[in-house]
């Protein structure tokens, strides 16, 4: 039934000669691209709190999907049924094994966390209904260009909500607590290297094509693995170093603040093309990944805004 209905989406995207490719193509890219800026912004300018509920969400699927994708080891449809010809070249940037679709574990924490947020009031319920909307067509590109099945995206969207409602619960916990975060923290660094070592040692399917070359790598496999573990440890470095030492709040709200934020995310974005590259060269592609996954939370959550507080001690951001 699953393999059906890429066929028919196949069928559907053959008759209008994909002119709804490059639209699905933006929405995948920009969902694990750019999705992230948006709460990382509003991190930084608007509030702590607002920004870090979907940040936290995110980081709980980050965790759980290398995990389930690497214990699943289920093959992408065109694997399945050599039928499905996916589109564009999404095929490229289909990483890893095929369920749950990451995509959509990345645009759900994101993207929902953003909308429960904005629903607190009536005037942005509008805006949080784009950002609801935004997951949806993020799971429907990925069945559309033919590289995940309805039940990929149905479980990467349950595992989004769930890590919604544990963050809400776990925030909850920790206002009654909050002598108990650094131990959290503690907890969740020691089960991410418990991960990259399940992954590191697992057994993984071994099947040949008729050429006798492997299907599937393994080792590709689990490079998205390494990836998003090292998220979440990044994520948890930075955040036990912002919590002790740097106490960050947010600018005050003036287009001063507001571009030197978004000339953060800017230098970010600059730095993916050369820093990532020079690490994985030199330190092989799984420690390479993990090392700037590591860096590239800790940029969001705790160098940044360490230099943020000290601009705000600057006369360039007194009060106008």
């Amino acid at each position: 039934m699953d393999i059906q209905y890429l066929l028919w989406l196949q069928d559907f995207r053959n008759s209008i000669q994909d002119a709804w490719t490059p639209l699905m193509e933006f929405i995948s890219s920009f969902a694990t691209t750019y999705l992230i800026l948006i709460p990382v912004f509003v991190y930084w300018f608007w509030d702590k709190r607002k920004g870090l509920y979907p940040l936290v969400s995110y980081y709980f699927c980050m965790f759980f999907t290398p995990l389930i994708k690497l214990t699943a080891c289920i093959y992408r449809p065109w694997i399945r049924d050599a039928r499905i010809l996916p589109a564009g070249d999404s095929i490229s940037t289909a990483t890893g094994y095929s369920f749950p679709s990451g995509h959509t574990t990345t645009a759900g924490p994101l993207s929902g966390g953003m909308a429960v947020t904005l629903w607190e009031k009536k005037r942005t319920r509008a805006l949080s209904c784009l950002f609801v909307l935004f997951i949806l067509l993020t799971g429907f590109s990925r069945n559309y260009l033919g590289v995940h099945t309805p039940q990929d995206v149905f479980v990467a969207i349950c595992l989004s909500v769930l890590s919604l409602i544990l963050t809400s619960r776990l925030f909850a916990y920790l206002d009654q607590h909050p002598e108990k975060e650094d131990w959290l923290l503690l907890g969740g660094f020691l089960l991410c290297w418990a991960g990259i070592l399940y992954i590191s040692c697992k057994g993984y399917p071994m099947d040949l094509s008729e050429e006798g070359k492997l299907i599937v790598d393994p080792k590709k496999m689990m490079n998205d693995g390494y990836g998003d573990l090292g998220k979440v440890m990044g994520f948890i470095i930075a955040r036990f170093v912002e919590k002790k030492w740097i106490h960050f709040q947010p600018l005050r709200r003036s287009w001063k603040s507001a571009v030197v934020c978004l000339a953060g995310l800017y230098l970010m974005t600059v730095l993916k093309s050369f820093l990532r590259p020079a690490l994985t060269a030199s330190l092989g592609s799984h420690w390479g990944k993990l090392l700037f996954s590591v860096i590239h939370a800790f940029y969001y959550i705790a160098l940044v805004p360490l230099v943020l507080k000290l601009c705000g001690r600057l006369s360039f951001f007194s009060k106008e």
